[in-house]
């Protein structure tokens, strides 16, 4: 590990997902850093094969969402000492070699979180999911009072300052809009963001999230954090005024596009 670096490791939370956690989780292990898998009640081989490997293994007897999933991997990483975890999930749609450049990112912007934002291959993403992102994004964006990349993505670096943010009174997938509202708003940090791929063609398990029913409990919740911040207006405008910061160095938006590929963005 770069000793410049906080310690980090990587966090795995998964359900029912034999078909794929061998190949993530010893992928992430290449990296040389520790492993962290929370098994959410698993039905499946899932905690037979993670078992095998030289990770840690927390599992929940019965299902309990992914935001416990989270909530108990940051506790233990906390518990273990780490000062940051990138978070990857467990069926195959994150790649362990887009973290170097995410880790790189969190080195540049120490007081950020880092997101892998899906921003390449877009065609990939289902329309139905690409227009309940945008909505999460141009929510979760006046939340946090600054714009976010893709704020379902769920490949992020959290420092320290957002870890300590675990016991948010938020459940399921709303557990990731809490933590960056409540970080940028209560802990000062910023978001910054890595381009990856939209990866959804394939073996994949038929997601666990729920384009209507989850966007709109994120959007529950984020109204009425918008509403408890104050400076509603204000903070629209801080949100959505200029473009996410997106850092690009090796210049593949402009790759994909066709274009010569320039200075980050």
């Amino acid at each position: 590990m770069n000793p410049n670096l906080p310690r980090w490791c990587v966090l795995i939370p998964c359900l029912n997902e034999e078909a794929a956690i061998e190949q993530v989780v010893t992928s992430a292990l290449a990296l040389n850093v520790p492993v962290i898998v929370v098994d959410d009640g698993s039905d499946d081989r899932t905690p037979e094969i993670v078992g095998a490997l030289p990770v840690t293994l927390l599992r929940h007897p019965q299902r309990r969402g992914k935001g416990e999933a989270l909530r108990h991997g940051f506790r233990e990483a906390l518990r273990q000492g780490f000062d940051a975890v990138v978070t990857m999930d467990g069926d195959g749609q994150h790649l362990a070699s887009d973290i170097p450049r995410i880790v790189a990112a969190a080195q540049r912007y120490p007081d950020h979180i880092v997101i892998g934002a899906r921003l390449l291959d877009r065609e990939q993403q289902p329309k139905s999911r690409r227009r309940a992102n945008a909505v999460a994004d141009w929510g979760i964006s006046w939340g946090c009072g600054l714009p976010v990349a893709d704020t379902q993505s769920g490949q992020r670096w959290y420092p320290r300052a957002a870890l300590e943010l675990v016991d948010l009174p938020a459940e399921n997938f709303v557990f990731e809009a809490a933590i960056l509202i409540a970080a940028c708003r209560e802990k000062g940090l910023g978001v910054v963001s890595v381009p990856i791929a939209s990866r959804y063609h394939g073996n994949f398990r038929l997601s666990h999230f729920s384009p209507v029913r989850d966007v709109v409990r994120i959007t529950t919740y984020t109204f009425g954090r918008v509403v408890h911040y104050g400076r509603i207006i204000a903070s629209y405008r801080r949100s959505h005024d200029t473009p996410p910061l997106v850092i690009d160095d090796e210049g593949l938006l402009a790759i994909e596009a066709g274009e010569p590929a320039g200075a980050a963005r």
